[in-house]
């Protein structure tokens, strides 16, 4: 097969290669060749993976091209944007010493060891030097190295040389990463091979920079059309504390300066309506540090909303069959040596500490202590399937790095509940499981949800036969949810496969919320068993599900998706009674009364403020309804209704004006 008479498949995008022949001449850097393409293809597919496009291909090889505005040609071209940013500080500070640089969601960062941290004007000056790099065009030329030969030739860099050591020469030990290795390293110097990335001068072919990288890359730095430094902070070196603090330079980059504009928005909406601003302002919680990083107390407005939250899915659960449970907040260690946690897990887990000479954990998981309560007593196949569900307040000792408000906490309360089953009910729970999560989130004003799948991984414990029950009896619930969902192959936990519900929020963002996840192992470690019509004992299939994932993040969450302004039935405050003078006060405490024997949450603003200050207080603390009353208002029996919109209804009979209220807070609509 000559190179003219290459065939082409898929609707003319994959094509099969003579060898020989190259990627970038099937595809070139500044044409399709021949492919129908938004965007510039920057890279390819050969035979399934990433590959430059300047890569040698076999004969055979089943070569798709990679387009710039593709998620595979983002990622590569944020990746090259952060080895032009690592070019940048090494040109601007010598000194700089190379952590890691890969591509992050919607971005990408590098890590620098320099001597002090970097401040705005830095960033100026670095983002400058960026933008000469990209004007002039260097060319991404990858290189295989032996272990000496890298150790050689980044003898400065002892970053670089730990990561080389990790490798330890031959076969890979970070494709797939070990524990000790994380995925952003595994990015930089992962596979079977160690390379350099050598970046070329266009005309001399000098060497302008190299760095240790597996790629691949863009074909040159002109192929970042448009990018941004966002920030700059301290981060651990392999993100432990124990390893010296580096500084990381983040920053965007995207296929075309609209597409980077309309992030850059979307930034600024996010830092609006971040959960961490909104609590302070909304007085809902925060964070003393009196207690401890990631450890928040909820204020009186924020436990209204707390409250509400549970009373609501504690009512639906009851509905749906759920028992209610209650454990402690620790545990002797040997619980969690059975359960297997201080095996996988130990790292996440507060220290012990020694009780009468026992070792106590503040509890990371509640499952162990639900299968306690299953095992309390003999169980019959009569009363499975058991549906237990507990607001559990767990303890994970998440880094430092990675604290973030609500969403990343070290002590949290999981709504979770642990579903016992037959093998033969696994299937139909499953599918009304999945249907219950999605119906309640529903009914927080989450409306956009996706699902992942994730199955067996290469290594894995238990029998082929279990996951492969467990797997199908996963996708029959998404199935039957119509749910769009994709399918993770092998990215499932080692001991069970997993269902997670992903959600978007107002303004596009997707979050990780709910999990379903059938487990077959800690059933077998604890041996439960229970008995089967035929008099025989069998063992139960466990159904881990946390819905919300915790409260707190689910509240954070909330508060982002309505930028604070929460529907009627959630606000901590429903209604604030505005009086026009003093003298109108009594006359709207009669009103509140009749509010709060709908169960409305009212409050008189009976401060010193003019009335036009009032209402831009209430509209500051999102309340939804405002009522007012003066002189022709009292006279009427009636008030003058203001929603927090700016909208305004003069005379409103009090009684209407109660009804309207009450209709939609227990309506749950939004206003």
């Amino acid at each position: 097969m000559s190179a003219q008479q290459l065939r082409i498949t898929l609707a003319g995008r994959e094509r099969v290669a003579e060898a020989g022949t190259t990627a970038e001449g099937l595809f070139p850097p500044n044409g399709t060749g021949g492919v129908a393409a938004a965007t510039p293809v920057i890279a390819v597919r050969v035979n399934g993976e990433l590959r430059d496009l300047a890569a040698p291909l076999a004969d055979g090889d089943v070569v798709e091209p990679v387009e710039l505005a593709s998620d595979d040609g983002r990622m590569i071209m944020r990746h090259s944007a952060a080895h032009v940013l690592a070019q940048a500080v090494q040109d601007l500070f010598p000194e700089a010493k190379l952590g890691i640089g890969p591509p992050i969601e919607n971005g990408f960062y590098y890590d620098f060891d320099v001597t002090h941290p970097f401040d705005p004007d830095d960033l100026k000056r670095i983002e400058g030097r960026m933008r000469a790099i990209v004007k002039q065009g260097q060319r991404f030329s990858r290189r295989v190295v032996s272990d000496q030969e890298a150790r050689a030739e980044l003898a400065g860099e002892p970053y670089k040389l730990e990561l080389i050591g990790l490798k330890g020469g031959g076969a890979s030990r970070l494709d797939p990463p070990p524990s000790e290795v994380s995925v952003e390293e595994a990015v930089e110097v992962g596979g079977a091979e160690l390379t350099i990335y050598d970046n070329l001068d266009p005309r001399t072919g000098e060497l302008c920079w190299k760095d240790l990288c597996r790629g691949p890359h863009v074909p040159t730095t002109r192929d970042i059309p448009a990018f941004k430094l966002t920030r700059s902070g301290g981060a651990y070196w392999r993100g432990s504390e124990k390893n010296p603090q580096l500084q990381r330079i983040y920053g965007t980059a995207w296929e075309s300066r609209d597409a980077q504009d309309s992030y850059l928005r979307l930034l600024e909406e996010a830092e609006r309506r971040d959960h961490r601003r909104l609590g302070a302002e909304l007085d809902l919680f925060s964070f003393p540090s009196e207690i401890g990083s990631g450890l928040p107390v909820f204020h009186p407005k924020g436990g209204i909303i707390r409250r509400v939250m549970e009373d609501y899915s504690r009512r639906r659960h009851i509905e749906a069959g759920y028992e209610f449970v209650n454990t402690p907040h620790l545990t002797k260690a040997e619980l969690f040596e059975t359960s297997g946690h201080l095996g996988w897990y130990a790292e996440s887990m507060f220290p012990p500490m020694e009780l009468e000479g026992a070792k106590y954990y503040a509890k990371p998981m509640n499952c162990p202590m639900h299968i306690l309560i299953y095992s309390a007593r003999g169980r019959s196949y009569r009363e499975l399937p058991l549906r237990l569900f507990e607001f559990g307040t767990v303890y994970r000792f998440e880094k430092s790095g990675v604290v973030h408000g609500l969403t990343r906490a070290r002590g949290f309360t999981q709504d979770d509940a642990h579903i016992f089953c037959t093998p033969e009910q696994l299937a139909e729970e499953l599918a009304s499981l999945l249907d219950f999560v999605v119906g309640l989130l529903r009914d927080f004003g989450l409306t956009e949800f996706e699902a992942e799948l994730s199955t067996r991984p290469e290594k894995y414990v238990g029998e082929p036969g279990e996951w492969e029950q467990a797997e199908a009896a996963l996708k029959h619930a998404l199935d039957l949810s119509g749910l769009p969902y994709m399918i993770a192959e092998g990215e499932g936990a080692f001991y069970a496969p997993k269902i997670d519900v992903h959600v978007r929020d107002a303004i596009g963002r997707r979050w990780q919320l709910s999990t379903l996840q059938v487990d077959f192992q800690e059933p077998g470690r604890f041996g439960i068993e229970y008995q089967a019509a035929d008099g025989s004992r069998r063992r139960p299939y466990m159904i881990h599900r946390a819905l919300f994932g915790s409260i707190e993040r689910f509240f954070g969450i909330l508060v982002e998706h309505y930028a604070g302004a929460f529907p009627p039935w959630l606000a901590p405050v429903q209604v604030t009674g505005i009086p026009i003078a003093d003298s109108h006060v009594p006359y709207l405490h009669k009103v509140a009364a009749k509010l709060r024997e709908h169960g409305i949450r009212v409050e008189i603003d009976e401060g010193a403020d003019r009335m036009q200050k009032k209402i831009r207080n209430a509209q500051r603390q999102k309340v939804p309804y405002m009522l007012l009353a003066g002189d022709e208002d009292v006279a009427a029996g009636a008030v003058s209704f203001r929603y927090r919109s700016g909208e305004q209804k003069n005379g409103v009979p009090v009684d209407e004006a109660v009804a309207e209220i009450t209709d939609a807070v227990n309506r749950r609509i939004q206003v």
